[in-house]
């Protein structure tokens, strides 16, 4: 997943719900610069972007389509609970 990718995604979803960047960056990492520092040519590191392209895929809303220039990754897999046997 490519810097302008993700700022795509931010900035699709962000105009969608009404707010900035800065709250889906919270949102996403827990900290509001990370889109700022790849807006300003900044990069990340490869699970980094992983991480927040997944976060993407499993909070996007329904009704909202996903910007067709941006590949979707899959959602990470449940985990699955382990059941106690008595």
């Amino acid at each position: 997943m490519t810097p302008s990718s993700l700022i795509t995604l931010a900035e699709t979803l962000a105009a969608h719900q009404g707010v900035t960047h800065f709250a889906i960056s919270y949102r996403a990492l827990k900290k509001g610069d990370f889109f700022k520092k790849l807006m300003a040519g900044g990069d990340c590191r490869t699970a980094t972007a992983l991480r927040v392209a997944t976060w993407f895929t499993e909070n996007w809303p329904d009704d909202l389509d996903w910007p067709s220039d941006v590949p979707r990754p899959k959602a990470a897999p449940e985990k699955r609970k382990s059941r106690r046997v008595a």
